[in-house]
């Protein structure tokens, strides 16, 4: 970041973590392999023995239903995505919440630098949401660029079926589309494994 001939940008993007999760069980499968790695490296950065270690111990189950964990036992095979979805999402959090506070605590420089964006602004407002990034990044705004992002976010569905398709799809239903598809104990998991980063990104 203080190299100057490189003169790095940082846009990081964040999602409402329900709809994150929502996404995710969509596509659990799929994610079965990246969860278990997110998993892993959470292991690897705490040492045991720390009290870090020992509360990580206590919350790592917080998004798995207490039906899926069968009294300790390791998950049946059926509920193995879900299970390693949830640990995975509670990780993806922490990381969110320590970037966020490392972001309020930033010197003026490093702020200049670095800018957040919400997918949920994006979508329902494009075209400022895209100037505003391209001016952070000292660019211009082509007008084709503009007209894709609009023609992105103005589908006519939610989105397919078949995860990571990129697709055109309405986005006021898939910034909504949570709240008819996760069960009111899974919202409040996500939200109680969640909440500060959640409250800080104001969701």
């Amino acid at each position: 970041l203080r190299e100057p001939g490189l003169n790095l940008r940082v846009v990081q993007l964040f999602r409402d973590p329900r709809a994150v999760h929502n996404s995710r069980l969509k596509a659990r499968q799929a994610l079965l392999r990246e969860s278990v790695q997110v998993l892993r490296s959470r292991h690897r950065a705490e040492p045991r023995g720390s009290p870090r270690h020992h509360q990580v111990q206590q919350q790592q189950h917080l998004l798995v239903p207490p039906a899926l964990l069968g009294g300790g036992r390791a998950p049946q095979p059926q509920h193995r995505a879900e299970f390693f979805l949830g640990g995975a999402l509670e990780v993806i959090c922490q990381a969110w919440l320590r970037d966020l506070l490392l972001a309020r605590r930033a010197p003026r420089w490093l702020r200049r630098r670095y800018t957040q964006l919400r997918y949920e602004d994006l979508v329902r407002e494009p075209r400022a949401e895209l100037r505003r990034l391209l001016r952070f990044a000292g660019l211009t705004v082509p007008p084709a660029l503009e007209d894709f992002v609009l023609n992105m976010t103005r589908g006519a569905a939610y989105s397919s079926d078949r995860p990571f398709l990129i697709s055109a799809r309405d986005a006021r239903e898939a910034v909504h589309a949570w709240r008819e598809r996760l069960s009111r104990q899974q919202v409040r998991q996500v939200e109680a494994a969640c909440g500060e980063a959640m409250s800080i990104l104001a969701y």
